[in-house]
């Protein structure tokens, strides 16, 4: 025998209800909120960071590596352009954010970082630096930056896949949860 539930059914939103909550067409830029992967290892991550991207309103600023395009190709499965800076200096880019008034957060493991959980969203143009998959951000941009956040984890792994990571941040600076 089923348990019967004495709540109200639960009905889930059509694609074309969901169309119409949200906006109309993609956008050019933002300017309000950035993933920066800037050394990158594994092309699938950039894939994933592109659709979080568009999940949560953000543009992506990735390095000019011959492999970076292909890589966000295939990851973009929404087949919509996104919103994609690129840059081949990596650190003069976050200089220019810095420079125009932009909040610069890294995703690493830092004495002074600020749980995630603590993270208040973005009210400013900010700028979410995400390091190499293996040795994170390089230790001169790290003076770059104005904030560090850190994702507890209870388990043995040091850290979280990139995209993992830089999804979870996105979200929480989104204000989205």
């Amino acid at each position: 025998m089923s348990a019967r539930r004495n709540g109200p059914s639960i009905r889930t939103r059509t694609p074309a209800e969901l169309r119409r909550t949200r906006r109309p067409r993609a956008h050019s830029c933002w300017d309000h909120l950035y993933a920066a992967p800037l050394w990158p290892l594994h092309g699938a991550n950039l894939g994933t960071l592109a659709r979080t991207c568009d999940a949560v309103g953000a543009c992506l600023t990735v390095p000019r590596f011959p492999w970076v395009p292909e890589a966000l190709a295939r990851g973009n499965t929404l087949r919509q352009p996104l919103c994609t800076h690129w840059t081949g200096d990596p650190l003069g880019w976050l200089a220019k954010q810095r420079g125009r008034g932009a909040r610069i957060v890294g995703v690493e493991l830092a004495d002074e970082a600020v749980r995630l959980a603590d993270l208040p969203p973005a009210r400013e143009p900010t700028v979410m630096v995400l390091g190499h998959e293996q040795t994170g951000i390089p230790p001169e941009a790290l003076d770059l930056l104005d904030a560090c956040v850190e994702i507890p984890m209870i388990g043995t792994g040091a850290s979280l896949n990139v995209a993992v990571a830089g999804s979870l941040a996105l979200y929480k600076l989104a204000g989205l949860l």
